[in-house]
């Protein structure tokens, strides 16, 4: 049996999730990057994109709008700002989330602003 360590997903509005996992696959805002037990600590914040988990039942999907990750040998656990299980992103959440970095970008007009925009339509595409 692989070895596990212990997965947190939080978001403003709830708990997602609080799993045994083998491994996280995180959408780092410097890049995507697989924490496993025994991983050296880190932290990180999060760019828009798919976080996957592996469990001993399969694996679970979440789209993050962005947050921060903390990686342990024992734990990762995910504040995330916005986030929501794959089974809930619909095609008319895709395209709010896309507006609201769109609103906000032509309010803000820097390149992070930008680049938000891009990061949000490329991760909430993803299949």
């Amino acid at each position: 049996m692989a070895k596990m360590m212990q997965f947190e997903l939080v978001s403003p509005e709830r708990k997602l999730a609080s799993v045994e996992a083998s491994e996280v696959q995180i959408p780092g805002a410097e890049g995507d990057f697989t924490a496993m037990p025994d991983h050296s600590p880190v932290i990180t914040t999060l760019r828009p994109g798919y976080l996957r988990v592996v469990t001993a039942a399969g694996t679970e999907e979440y789209f993050v709008t962005g947050g921060f990750a903390e990686v342990s040998p024992e734990s990762t656990s995910v504040l995330a700002e916005r986030a929501f299980a794959r089974a809930d992103m619909t095609q008319e959440l895709q395209s709010e989330l896309i507006a609201e970095a769109s609103k906000a970008h032509e309010v803000a007009g820097t390149d992070e602003s930008a680049k938000l925009v891009a990061d949000m339509t490329a991760g909430v595409t993803l299949t």
